[in-house]
């Protein structure tokens, strides 16, 4: 039996990879994050006070995103609205990080800064950014034959981590480093030439989102015929899945694990660049680099161990990054040089990408063909209904202890708690019980 797949979707889906990634990797955590913190905020010792901002923004966008997802996915299981829904929040996404350009930092602006009409906007992008997550993951299992979900899912994480690196390479060599005016408009003066950073982003990502909408099919074939009832008929599904789910105890055993390990990456994204820089003195230079230098070990372990996670299964896969990225998170933290955070960094770049990519696999593993954006709803409902602790507990202890080294310890724990928790899981049951049997291996050609 020959795994059979449509080619040009894949590629097509594992391109908005590529294209989303600019946000996560130039706004939320090496570039648009650190000036935040460092200009836009009040000047504080260590970057306290926009350490703490920044974490409270990160916070809300969890809490929102852990409240909407289950819902919206429901929504669009019932009404097969999955790539409409998702054309939307990319657009609001784009919109949001266009809208990042125009506050100006504290000493520019009018009234003592802008930190708050930041935080507005990030969280408004960050938010949308995050729900249409819900939506093209869920397009994986209709996309993926059983036996290669892992390795596809790993070309999206992988084409990802490519395309947050050409941008920051972008964003680094034409604007950020730029010695003359970019396009003899953007000049430095009031940080023009890094605010204008998240219009590249804004671009990027919307460019490179289209082949999506152009070539990936959806099926709307379970749709609710009766769109007047579709709300109703979404509250009533989402009832009676938050019953059946406990028949999916597999699949509630991973999320849970992954609510907490989980915590640990949203808040190593949301910080990396904020400990770089407030711990080891990196500038916004050096910040770029660290974010290019991650987004190639990140994207080579994506790559390479998606075929792992389809060898070795899921669950096995993300065990092995968890210890690599517990081992890397240590070495951060009691790091005595940049030589030391170099090698603690580049750990962390090896195993996050696979982490995240089987993780999404996983599930894949567990959904029930019939109700794959609600799983993936949930699935990002793991992700952030406690998400906020994490950078919420990081701004915490920054604010307390005064150093980036007590926020990082956090990390730590939740990467630890999480591992134990996955011991729990039962991989074949989970994929007995959805009715998704791998193919032998031996069939694929």
């Amino acid at each position: 039996m020959s795994s059979r797949y449509d080619k040009r979707a894949v590629w097509s889906w594992a391109l908005y990879d590529f294209a989303n990634s600019s946000f996560t990797t130039l706004v939320v955590t090496f570039i648009y994050a650190t000036y935040f913190t460092k200009f836009i905020a009040p000047p504080s010792e260590a970057d306290a006070i926009g350490t703490a901002l920044w974490s409270r923004g990160v916070t809300i966008t969890a809490i929102a995103v852990a409240v909407m997802s289950p819902f919206v996915g429901a929504l669009a299981d019932r009404g097969g609205f999955r790539k409409l829904f998702l054309m939307i929040t990319t657009v609001v996404c784009v919109i949001g990080t266009v809208m990042l350009y125009f506050p100006l930092p504290f000493e520019s602006a009018a009234v003592g800064g802008a930190a708050m009409e930041a935080l507005f906007w990030f969280v408004i992008a960050n938010v949308f950014f995050e729900l249409g997550g819900v939506f093209y993951n869920a397009f994986l299992p209709d996309i993926a034959p059983p036996d290669r979900i892992g390795r596809i899912s790993g070309y999206g994480w992988g084409l990802g981590y490519i395309g947050g690196l050409v941008c920051m390479f972008l964003a680094l060599f034409v604007f950020v480093q730029a010695e003359e005016p970019v396009f003899g408009l953007l000049t430095k003066e009031a940080g023009q030439h890094v605010r204008a950073t998240n219009l590249l982003v804004a671009g990027w990502f919307a460019i490179f989102a289209l082949p999506l909408f152009f070539f990936v099919k959806e099926d709307r074939s379970k749709a609710t015929q009766q769109k007047s009832r579709i709300f109703a008929d979404t509250v009533s599904q989402l009832k009676r899945t938050f019953t059946e789910i406990r028949d999916y105890r597999q699949v509630v055993r991973f999320l849970v694990a992954r609510m907490i390990y989980n915590d640990g990456l949203v808040t190593v994204f949301a910080f990396g660049g904020i400990f770089a820089q407030g711990a080891f003195d990196f500038t916004t230079e050096d910040v770029l680099m660290l974010g290019i230098v991650l987004n190639i070990t990140a994207g080579i372990g994506a790559l390479s161990m998606g075929y792992l996670d389809d060898k070795l299964g899921g669950k096995r896969t993300i065990q092995i990054t968890l210890i690599g990225l517990i081992a890397a998170t240590l070495i951060a933290i009691v790091a005595p040089s940049r030589t030391w955070f170099w090698v603690a960094a580049i750990g962390i770049g090896i195993f996050v990408g696979p982490n995240q990519s089987a993780s999404r696999s996983l599930l894949g593993r567990f959904v029930p063909p019939d109700k794959e954006n609600e799983f993936y709803g949930f699935f990002a409902f793991s992700g952030k209904a406690t998400a906020f602790l994490g950078p919420l507990l990081y701004g915490i202890l920054v604010s307390t202890f005064g150093t980036q080294q007590a926020g990082i310890s956090a990390v730590l724990l939740m990467f630890v708690v999480g591992g134990l928790l996955l011991f729990t899981v039962d991989e074949k049951e989970g994929i007995a019980k959805a009715g998704r049997m791998p193919v032998d291996p031996s069939d694929a050609p």
